[in-house]
């Protein structure tokens, strides 16, 4: 079940077409559901209304769902002896429409992803005009069990619809995911630039008499503040976790850490490398804050202020 799909219990029959296929072709989306013990969907209506371009929900509804097919969720799950379901975002005031209302409103937008659906739905009348019945095809493949349900094909137009759904989230996902790459590459590229620049000007800075030394830090919390406070600011990876768990102790105790690659490398189980990134990943997210290298080529950290 899906993060949109809620259902009461199992209902006492099998639908012929699959309940979110048959929302899913027909809205062009995944909206939440709640299907009653016997059988019936309820579905809430501003979902409903929202994918199908709907801006006025009140008139809306008055307008193309008659009163027996829409009603308040406390209504439909009392006519059951249900309670209203905790999570997912019901509640007892939300308005309901039930599968006749969802069709009536699919058949009144102009949503261009509802034009296959709409074509099945006249395919259907005009079937039933002329033969006076309409059924589904046996799907090729049917149950085992020969006791179990028929299986049925799946309407074209409606299975259609759902590969090009499909297919344009897919691309959307991928587009979204270069984008963010592509984000993410351009902002490691800044983050890298700046710390090379703090770096060299740190580097280059030494302790003289008309620039002495800073003064004791005393922002100097314990490593458990420490690294609570570090898991708040940034998404801790393994590799991340396992260079913090390890600087937060002395950056506690001392208020800076001095330590080469390799020798964080040692206590980590990670190489060099890959303890130079969490560090750098550490500063973007201004937990630690660079203050150059020692005389033996020690990294010198300390904290970075709230």
């Amino acid at each position: 079940m899906s993060e949109h799909d809620t259902t009461s219990t199992t209902a006492s029959r099998t639908d012929a077409i699959d309940i979110n296929d048959f929302v899913y072709g027909a809205t062009g989306a995944r909206v939440r559901r709640l299907t009653m013990p016997d059988g019936s969907h309820w579905f809430p209506a501003a979902d409903v209304l929202g994918e199908l371009g709907y801006t006025n929900p009140r008139k809306t509804l008055k307008d193309h769902v008659p009163d027996e097919f829409r009603t308040q969720l406390e209504s439909v799950t009392t006519r059951y002896a249900l309670d209203v379901p905790a999570g997912h975002g019901f509640k007892k005031s939300m308005n309901m429409v039930n599968l006749n209302g969802l069709i009536m409103l699919i058949a009144a937008t102009t949503k261009p992803e509802t034009r296959p659906f709409k074509q099945w739905v006249a395919e259907v009348i005009i079937t039933v005009q002329r033969d006076g019945s309409y059924a589904l095809p046996k799907a090729e493949v049917q149950p085992r069990d020969p006791g179990g349900p028929v299986a049925y094909a799946m309407p074209a137009q409606v299975a259609d619809a759902i590969m090009r759904l499909e297919e344009r989230n897919v691309r959307l996902d991928e587009e979204f995911a270069e984008a963010q790459r592509a984000s993410a590459r351009v902002q490691s590229r800044m983050a890298d630039a700046m710390d090379r620049i703090a770096d060299a000007l740190e580097a280059f800075r030494p302790v003289t008499a008309e620039r002495p030394a800073a003064p004791a830090d005393p922002y100097r919390p314990s490593a458990e503040a420490l690294l609570a406070d570090w898991k708040s600011r940034m998404s801790v990876t393994e590799d991340v976790w396992a260079v913090a768990v390890t600087i937060a102790p002395v950056l506690a105790e001392h208020g800076e850490i001095r330590m080469s690659l390799e020798a964080l490398a040692a206590r980590t189980g990670l190489n060099a490398h890959r303890v130079n990134e969490c560090l750098r990943f550490m500063r973007r997210h201004a937990c630690i804050r660079s203050r150059g290298g020692a005389e033996d080529g020690a990294l010198v950290y300390v904290l970075d202020r709230p």
